[in-house]
C-alpha cells in the first residue's frame, strides 16, 4: 500500500459523533505530507537530486584545476569568471549550468508522474475516494511538484555554496556591476535567485501536470514536458524569432543574473514572474478542466 493509499484509509468515516467532519478537515495536511514523501522517495527523483548536487561540486573542481593551470577562471558569464575570487559564485554558475536541462528534467519527472503515474499503477481511482475530490487531489499534486522544484533548485545552490567556499573561500562579494557588497547580502541575492527560478519551474510543473492528465504513461508525460522545455530554449536561441521570445516561458529565466547587479534591475525579472504566472494559471486551468471531466478507468 502506498503512502497515499494509507492516507485514504486513515481518513475513512468516523464512527464517533464527536469526530464528525474532522477527518476531511485534517486530510489535506496528511495527504500533502504523504504526497511529498512519495515524490521525494521515488528512486528516479532521488537519482536526479544526486546528479544535481554533484554538478556544482564537479564545476568547482574543474574551475579550481583550470584556474591553477591557467591563472584564470575561464570564459563564460560574469559569475563564472568571478568564481576564483569568491566561492559563492559557484552556486550562481551551477544554477546557470543546470538551468536549460537538468533542473527542468527534475521538475518534469515529478510533474509528469503526478497523475499519469497513479493511473499507470492503478491507484488513481482509489485516491479519488478521498472526500475532497478531484480538485483538491490535483492541487495537492501540484503543490508537491512546486515544493520538489524549489528543493531541487535550493539543493544546487547549497551544494554550490559548500563546494565554492571549500575550494575558493568567501568574503565580500564583487557584483557583476563592479560594486562590492557583504557576503551576507550575496547569500540573500542567491536566495532570491533560487526563489525566482523556482517560480519559473512552478510554471513548467503546471505544464507537466496538464500533460500528465492526458496519458496513463508517466514516461511519455515526462518526455513531453522536457521536450516542451527544450523546444522553448531552441526557439529562444533563434534571432529570427525575436518576436516570439517574450512569450516563451524560458526567455527570462537567465534574468536571475540581474540580482547580481547594483542596483538590481527588476524589469526582466518582473516580466519573467508575470510570464510564469500566466503559464501557471493557463495550464493549471487546462489540467483541472481535463482532470475534472476525465473518465478514470484505473
Amino acid at each position: 500500500m502506498s503512502a497515499a493509499e494509507a492516507d485514504v484509509v486513515d481518513a475513512g468515516p468516523s464512527t464517533g459523533s464527536g469526530n464528525v467532519g474532522r477527518a476531511p478537515l485534517a486530510l489535506p495536511g496528511r495527504f500533502l505530507r504523504s504526497e511529498l514523501a512519495i515524490v521525494f522517495g521515488r528512486r528516479r527523483n532521488l537519482v536526479l537530486l544526486g546528479v544535481l548536487a554533484a554538478i556544482p561540486v564537479l564545476l568547482a573542481i574543474a574551475i579550481k584545476l583550470s584556474s591553477g593551470a591557467n591563472g584564470s577562471g575561464g570564459d563564460g558569464p560574469g559569475f563564472f569568471e568571478a568564481i576564483t575570487s569568491n566561492g559563492l559564485f559557484v552556486a550562481f554558475a551551477a544554477l546557470a549550468a543546470t538551468l536549460p536541462l537538468f533542473l527542468p528534467l527534475a521538475v518534469a519527472a515529478a510533474s509528469g508522474d503526478a497523475i499519469a503515474g497513479e493511473a499507470n499503477q492503478g491507484t488513481l481511482r482509489y485516491l479519488l475516494t478521498i472526500p475532497a475530490g478531484r480538485t483538491r487531489l490535483l492541487l495537492t499534486k501540484y503543490v508537491a511538484v512546486v515544493v520538489f522544484g524549489l528543493a531541487a533548485t535550493a539543493l544546487v545552490a547549497l551544494a554550490g555554496v559548500v563546494a565554492g567556499l571549500a575550494l575558493f573561500g568567501g568574503g565580500d562579494v564583487i557584483l557583476l556591476s563592479g560594486t562590492t557588497t557583504s557576503f551576507a547580502d550575496g547569500v540573500g541575492r542567491l536566495a532570491l535567485s533560487v526563489l525566482y527560478l523556482a517560480a519559473g519551474f512552478a510554471a513548467l510543473g503546471a505544464i507537466g501536470l496538464f500533460v500528465s492528465t492526458l496519458t496513463e504513461q508517466p514516461i511519455a508525460a515526462i518526455v513531453a514536458t522536457i521536450g516542451v522545455d527544450v523546444l522553448m530554449f531552441i526557439l529562444d536561441a533563434i534571432p529570427q524569432l525575436a518576436w516570439l521570445h517574450p512569450w516563451l516561458l524560458v526567455d527570462r529565466w537567465p534574468a536571475f543574473g540581474d540580482l547580481l547587479r547594483d542596483p538590481i534591475s527588476t524589469d526582466a525579472i518582473g516580466l519573467g514572474l508575470l510570464t510564469a504566472l500566466a503559464y501557471t494559471v493557463v495550464f493549471l486551468a487546462a489540467a483541472w478542466a481535463r482532470f475534472s471531466s476525465k473518465d478514470i478507468t484505473s
